[in-house]
C-alpha cells in the first residue's frame, strides 16, 4: 500500500502523523503497533518518538491515537496534540477545535507565536488525577504529594499524578539533574516492579527563577525525550501546588528540545487543568510503499521538506543558552 505521512515535532518530541480522515486508511491494532515499531526505529526506520493517528470522531472535530516507539499506546501526548491540532485546524480551516483522545475531549486553538514566526498552538491538558488507583500505583497511601518513596529514593521527594497518563515528579537541584539518578530510577519503575505495574513517566524539575522551570523527562515506552508535553504540564502544576509558581500565570518551561509555556488553571469544581502552549513544527512529508505485514521493508516514493526548522532552531538556541547557564554550568 501507499502510505502518506508528515514528520513533525512539538518541542523536539518528534512524530509521524498519519491522516486516516482524508486517506481512508484502515489499520488493525496489530498493524498500528507494527508500524510504530518499524517506522519509529531510529536505526532502520524513519525515526520518531511515536506515531500520531488522526481519525474521524463521532462527536469531535477529529480523534487522536498515539502509539509510542515501542508499540505501546499512550493515553495522551501534549506535544503530539499540538501537532494534530495544527493539522486538523488547517484541514478544516478552523481556529478552534476539539480533539477526542483516549480519556477526554480536549480543546485546541491556534495561538500567537511563542518565538518569532513559529506555528504555535494552545492545547488543553486534562483530566488531572491524584488518587493512586488512577495512576495506577501500589502504595499504602491514597495520594503522594511531595513526599519520599523509600523504595525509589531515601533522599528525593516525589509527587505522583496522572494527566491522564502517569507521572512521577521530583523537584531537584542542578547536581541531581546532571547525575545518573534519574536514569536509574526511571529504569527501575519502568521495569518489573511492585509500585507501578504499567510503568510511569519520570520527570526531574529544576527551578530557574520566578515563573521559569527546566524539565527533563524519561518517557514511558520511549526513554529520555527532548520533551514530554504532559510531563511539562504536570510539572508546572506541581510547582504551583508547592508554592513555587502561581495559578493563572504563564510559566516558561524549558526542555532539551526548546521551551513551551504552561498556564495552570483551576475550574469551578476545583479540578485542575493546564493550557500547554508551544510549537507544532512540520519537518517533511513523504509517501512510502510498504506492506502492512512487513512495514520495515518500505520504499520511499517521494519526500518534500518544509522550511520551518530554521525558525525553530532559533528557539532551541535561545532555550539551550538559558538551560546551560542556569543548570549545566551552574554546578
Amino acid at each position: 500500500m501507499k502510505l502518506n505521512f508528515i514528520k513533525c515535532h512539538g518541542s523536539g518530541n518528534d512524530f509521524l502523523l498519519i491522516d486516516e480522515v482524508s486517506n481512508h486508511y484502515t489499520f488493525t491494532e496489530e498493524e498500528r503497533q507494527n508500524l510504530s515499531l518499524s517506522l519509529c526505529d531510529r536505526q532502520t526506520g524513519i525515526g520518531a518518538d511515536g506515531i500520531l493517528f488522526v481519525m474521524d470522531s463521532r462527536h469531535c472535530d477529529a480523534k487522536m491515537r498515539v502509539f509510542n516507539a515501542d508499540g505501546s499506546e499512550a493515553s495522551m501526548c501534549g506535544n503530539g496534540l499540538r501537532c494534530v491540532g495544527r493539522y486538523v485546524c488547517e484541514l478544516f480551516d478552523k481556529e478552534n477545535i476539539i480533539i477526542e483522545t483516549m480519556k477526554a475531549d480536549l480543546k485546541v486553538a491556534s495561538a500567537p507565536a511563542i518565538f518569532d514566526d513559529i506555528p504555535t498552538y494552545n492545547v488543553e491538558i486534562s483530566p488531572v488525577y491524584f488518587d493512586l488507583d488512577q495512576v495506577p500505583m501500589n502504595m499504602d497511601h491514597t495520594q503522594v504529594i511531595n513526599q519520599k518513596i523509600p523504595e525509589i529514593s531515601n533522599r528525593l521527594q516525589f509527587t505522583v499524578l496522572a494527566v491522564p497518563n502517569p507521572h512521577l515528579i521530583s523537584i531537584v537541584n542542578a547536581e541531581t539533574i546532571i547525575s545518573n539518578e534519574q536514569k536509574m530510577i526511571s529504569e527501575t519503575v519502568n521495569g518489573p516492579n511492585n509500585l507501578f505495574p504499567d510503568g510511569v513517566n519520570v520527570s526531574f524539575v529544576h527551578r530557574l527563577g520566578e515563573g521559569a522551570i527546566y524539565v527533563r523527562t524519561f518517557e514511558r515506552g520511549v526513554g529520555f525525550t527532548n520533551a514530554c508535553g504532559t510531563a511539562m504540564s504536570a510539572s508546572s502544576l506541581v510547582t504551583c501546588l508547592l508554592g513555587h509558581n502561581r495559578l493563572d500565570e504563564e510559566i516558561e518551561v524549558y526542555n532539551n528540545g526548546g521551551k513551551v509555556r504552561v498556564v495552570v488553571r483551576q475550574g469551578s469544581a476545583g479540578h485542575y487543568y493546564m493550557e500547554l502552549i508551544g510549537n507544532a513544527t512540520y519537518m517533511f512529508e513523504a509517501e512510502f510503499e510498504l506492506s502492512l505485514s512487513q512495514p520495515e521493508l518500505f520504499e520511499v516514493l517521494s519526500h518534500t521538506e518544509f522550511n520551518e526548522e530554521a525558525a525553530y532552531g532559533l528557539l532551541q538556541k535561545h532555550a539551550k543558552k538559558v538551560v546551560d547557564s542556569k543548570v549545566f554550568t551552574k554546578v
